[in-house]
């Protein structure tokens, strides 16, 4: 018997919905919209951008999280890993009693079919998948539909014969779970690339080639097994890890479309090459919002709330900092005083391992303009509170 595998919720949303507003709700956040997005407190003026915090998909998961517990107890449940990437947000639902197998101790082997097991929105791989599936997990599916449509792309392009080059972060749970997508079928392959300098030489190898086994131990597991160079970039298909920065997608994509136009000429690029933009619209949504609010004020600096290893936040904070002084935070007690805040540097790879940075005189003395914007992941209580943090010490200085 096939297990049992919930898409849609549990139909508890009205019986969580108090404890999830108590969790993630701010009366503070709410007057800020009410005030058309801007908060004056003595010599602070506060910008919030005006797309910020839980997107769709993300307030979905949660819920769906919170309706997994009351609906099953009595039974163990567990998530695959963390199910977005805010620390605060995972320590809530370990709280609830819900279990993360990536936590040390936890044992993945031990599953069985009196277990529930909640997939992330980021989704997992059709490896992982299948295993739960046949140990016979009850499983609660939150993937997220935007990662869902990428899947969709990736599935064609390996139906089609096209190799799949995806932009996004080799070690991130979604971008590992697409590039399962493309290896269902027989011949499907995939590269993953970071960035432009990974994406520049692999346009080298498609215009001038090259050694095959070198760009495979150039690329490691970015590769899907059995990669051939030489063979695999006669067709690709672009597509991308869904909270990357959009522009850089789009440079990529257009490099590639170039170095197929290069080796293979116009006509036949055509039938060579394609791509789908598959940047989530919560995630454009987000950084068109501080695009437009660093256009519009003139301010002094740039608070970024989220998780260190949250993809999205990371990448609106590579555009404030473009334009503003920056200061990505976790969460409210990062800001230690006036004189000291505790913030992830800009520029580094998302991970939740790496160190926080200390930096003094960060508050700028007199009237300060003050610009605010949170990732996809992050709740409106933690801005909340971060306000309030923000008011306390510019009125204290």
């Amino acid at each position: 018997m096939p297990p049992l595998i919930f898409r849609k919720g549990l139909d508890l949303k009205d019986a969580v919905a108090d404890q999830l507003a108590a969790a993630y709700h701010s009366a503070i956040v709410d007057d800020i919209r009410a005030r058309g997005f801007v908060r004056r407190n003595g010599r602070l003026t506060l910008h919030l951008a005006r797309e910020f915090g839980f997107c769709y998909g993300v307030d979905r998961a949660v819920d769906y999280a919170y309706q997994t517990r009351r609906k099953f107890p009595d039974r163990r449940v567990f998530l695959t890993g963390e199910i977005i990437h805010n620390p605060h947000v995972n320590d809530q639902l370990r709280a609830q009693g819900i279990r993360l197998l990536s936590d040390p101790g936890e044992d993945r082997d031990s599953l069985g079919p009196d277990d529930v097991v909640i997939l992330p929105a980021f989704g997992v791989s059709i490896g992982d998948l299948a295993r739960l599936e046949r140990q016979g997990c009850t499983l609660v599916d939150t993937t997220c539909g935007s990662v869902l449509n990428v899947w969709k792309n990736v599935r064609r392009y390996a139906q089609d014969g096209f190799t799949s080059v995806i932009h996004g972060k080799v070690s991130h749970e979604e971008t590992r779970a697409t590039a399962s997508q493309a290896t269902q079928y027989p011949g499907g392959h995939y590269l993953i690339v970071r960035d432009q300098d990974e994406a520049g030489a692999a346009c080298d190898f498609i215009r001038d080639g090259g050694d095959p086994a070198a760009f495979v131990a150039r690329f490691g597991d970015a590769l899907s097994a059995g990669f051939d160079a030489a063979r695999h970039f006669e067709r690709i298909g672009c597509a991308n890890q869904t909270t990357m920065l959009m522009s850089e997608s789009l440079r990529i994509g257009e490099m590639f479309r170039q170095a197929m136009t290069d080796r293979h000429g116009p006509e036949a690029a055509r039938e060579r090459f394609r791509a789908f933009d598959t940047i989530c619209s919560a995630t454009q949504e987000r950084q068109d919002a501080v695009v437009q609010l660093l256009a519009e004020q003139e301010l002094d600096l740039m608070v970024v709330i989220g998780g260190y290893n949250s993809s999205n936040t990371c990448n609106l904070a590579r555009i404030c900092a473009e334009r503003v002084p920056t200061y990505h935070i976790a969460e409210p007690g990062c800001l230690v005083s006036a004189d000291e805040i505790r913030h992830r540097a800009i520029g580094l790879p998302s991970t939740a391992m790496v160190p926080e940075s200390a930096t003094a005189g960060w508050l700028p003395d007199g009237p300060v303009r003050l610009g605010l914007t949170s990732g996809a992941s992050t709740p409106n209580n933690l801005v909340g509170q971060v306000v309030e943090r923000l008011e306390a010490l510019a009125e204290d200085a």
